[in-house]
């Protein structure tokens, strides 16, 4: 009640036309979802969901960004790293196509019966968001079918307000890229700020598109609050294993197993 009386209030003194979104005290946060928690590592904010059965769905990694900077790359490899040790499947999420899917199958992600692909239509963002259930279902479907450790979940390219539901996603990683400039992180928005995990990729064309990678990290830690972020080179493997020890380091603590 005292949440939506402030919302209330701000409505008021910002305009009802407006309808502006306005922050909430950080000190709410502990009485939020954890989809409005304040971004930092998933150890820092307990179990990603104390209900989560992962017997029935298995923890489950939500990956997240803007079109083209290296979420289906980032896939590939995490596929490519995790793979020898792990039972994993993978459900990619494209609004008309199934592009991406057909990608890790060309390239031998995971043999082809452990992916499947979602079309999503027109809203991405509602299927890891506010309709999950178009994912939920591949995803328990695999998990049961290969008694998975892992499961790998692709949102469809989406803006910087789009990040994944905690329902859906245990452990989130945001990916954005430097050729869309070193302001990026600044920006903020659900997917830079709450993210378990951010990934800044592709920062060797920083010299070429101008980009200042220490403003990029300056602006990262400032906006996550110090929470955790790795620079990458996904496409060349650079990054890929620090962003496989993030996974593990949470995967372990949310179901009580050890790593291979």
């Amino acid at each position: 009640m005292i949440i939506i009386m402030m919302v209330l209030l701000r409505l008021h003194h910002h305009g009802w036309g407006l309808m502006k979104i306005v922050p909430l005290p950080r000190w709410l946060g502990t009485s939020l979802p954890r989809a409005h928690l304040p971004p930092g590592p998933l150890q820092l904010q307990g179990s990603s969901a104390p209900h989560r059965d992962f017997a029935e769905r298995a923890f489950t990694i939500g990956i997240g960004g803007p079109v083209g900077t290296g979420k289906t790359a980032l896939m590939l490899a995490l596929c490519q790293f995790l793979r020898d040790k792990y039972s994993l499947a993978a459900v990619t999420n494209d609004i008309f196509t199934r592009e991406d899917g057909e990608f890790l199958v060309k390239n031998g992600a995971l043999p082809e019966e452990r992916i499947r692909a979602v079309e999503t239509g027109g809203c991405p963002h509602a299927a890891i968001r506010e309709d999950i259930s178009i994912n939920l279902g591949p995803l328990e479907e695999l998990s049961n079918l290969y008694k998975a450790d892992l499961l790998l979940c692709e949102s469809g390219g989406d803006n910087l307000a789009a990040n994944f539901s905690r329902e859906l996603a245990d452990y989130i990683i945001y990916i954005i890229d430097v050729s869309a400039g070193d302001k990026i992180p600044r920006k903020g928005g659900p997917g830079i700020t709450q993210a378990d995990l951010l990934v800044i990729n592709k920062t060797d064309l920083a010299a070429a598109v101008g980009a200042d990678l220490n403003v990029m990290e300056r602006d990262a830690l400032r906006m996550r609050d110090g929470g955790p972020f790795v620079f990458a080179q996904v496409k060349h493997g650079v990054g890929v294993e620090e962003i496989v020890n993030h996974i593990l380091q949470s995967w372990e603590m949310a179901t009580g197993r050890k790593r291979h």
